[in-house]
């Protein structure tokens, strides 16, 4: 496929591309034993909870498009007592062994707690390669998490992200395409042909439910979430600096919903602002300029009256599928609007 070789060609091109320039950091990975990435940050209990990928160094599996070579298989949380302080990992919290309908590929996670409990989203293929969302609860938020037997009816693709608003109703965001499998879902119905927009189409767009009470299930058919320019129009696909490609996340600002999110192949984080959580939120900007690697998967949390940026690069390992999670002080203007971030001096 000629757009597999571009993917794989784009993946050489970023990483050579800081390599060449010999940009510093400024912020360090929060841990260097074990590879971790989209980290999902939260503060329970006035402690700050990372909940983010394990890489692992699969070399039994061929590098791809679709991402193959991603092939996580557990959970490792992350604790801190402050930002800038010791990091603690607390161990393995979930393993794809315990999960009775998973396939392959445990990917992006997410947290939250409600009513005594603590819930684990996480996106994993299942037993005939389609990526699905399931849901593993615990009373610690640390785990370990049990999850349930079967994926949350109606989910589909990658990057499960939850927010709770300030009226109590919870709400799931979710979707990547590529190796995400976005493409193939049309009106919530599953096309294994699903093929990926041309440029002048309207482009993907990330999906949101409201979650029942149980947190557990949707309580409502999925939707798309609309994002759209200044003008009030769609994104294209040929807009791949601004439109969605994946890592959804929302967040609650003065009054505003903030939508965030990767634009993968151009690698940016974007974010869009809205009046309520379902959108449609107006495109404002860049939140994270790109980072050494390919992807990016980001949480933005408040921590005491300031807030931060939890993101990866591969300063590490300086490869793509081995990242490492970082975080750095992020800073609204008076307007509301995000100044964007440069990772590297």
């Amino acid at each position: 496929m000629k757009r597999t070789y571009t993917a794989l060609a784009l993946i050489g091109c970023s990483l050579t591309a800081f390599s060449q320039t010999n940009k510093t950091p400024k912020d360090q990975p929060l841990v260097s034993h074990i590879y971790t990435a989209d980290p999902s940050a939260h503060v329970f209990n006035g402690k700050i909870y990372i909940y983010p990928s394990h890489d692992i160094d699969a070399k039994d599996v061929k590098e791809d498009d679709e991402g193959g070579h991603f092939a996580m298989r557990d959970y490792h949380i992350l604790s801190m007592d402050k930002i800038g302080g010791p990091v603690k990992d607390n161990g393995v919290a979930l393993d794809i062994k315990d999960i009775p309908w998973a396939g392959r590929q445990l990917w992006a996670p997410d947290a939250t707690y409600k009513n005594g409990t603590y819930y684990l989203y996480f996106p994993v293929k299942d037993k005939q390669d389609v990526f699905r969302i399931g849901v593993a609860t615990s009373k610690n938020p640390t785990g370990p998490f049990k999850p349930e037997s079967e994926p949350i009816k109606g989910s589909y693709s990658i990057d499960p992200t939850v927010f709770q608003d300030t009226d109590g109703k919870a709400y799931l965001y979710f979707g990547g395409i590529w190796g995400g499998q976005l493409q193939r879902w049309s009106g919530n119905n599953y096309d294994p042909k699903g093929a990926l927009k041309k440029k002048e189409e309207v482009a993907y767009l990330p999906r949101v439910a409201r979650l029942s009470t149980d947190m557990k299930s949707f309580a409502e058919p999925v939707r798309e979430v609309q994002l759209l320019d200044k003008a009030g129009k769609p994104f294209l696909e040929k807009d791949n600096d601004k439109r969605f490609f994946e890592a959804a996340w929302l967040h609650k600002y003065k009054g505003k919903y903030y939508f965030s999110y990767s634009t993968g192949d151009t690698h940016n984080l974007c974010y869009a602002i809205g009046d309520n959580p379902y959108g449609p939120f107006t495109y404002q900007g860049i939140v994270l300029q790109p980072v050494l690697g390919w992807t990016n998967h980001h949480s933005i949390v408040q921590v005491g009256d300031k807030w931060y940026l939890f993101y990866h690069d591969v300063q590490l390992s300086g490869k793509t599928h081995l990242r490492n999670v970082k975080v750095t002080e992020l800073t609204y203007n008076p307007d509301g609007t995000i100044q964007p971030i440069d990772a590297y001096k």
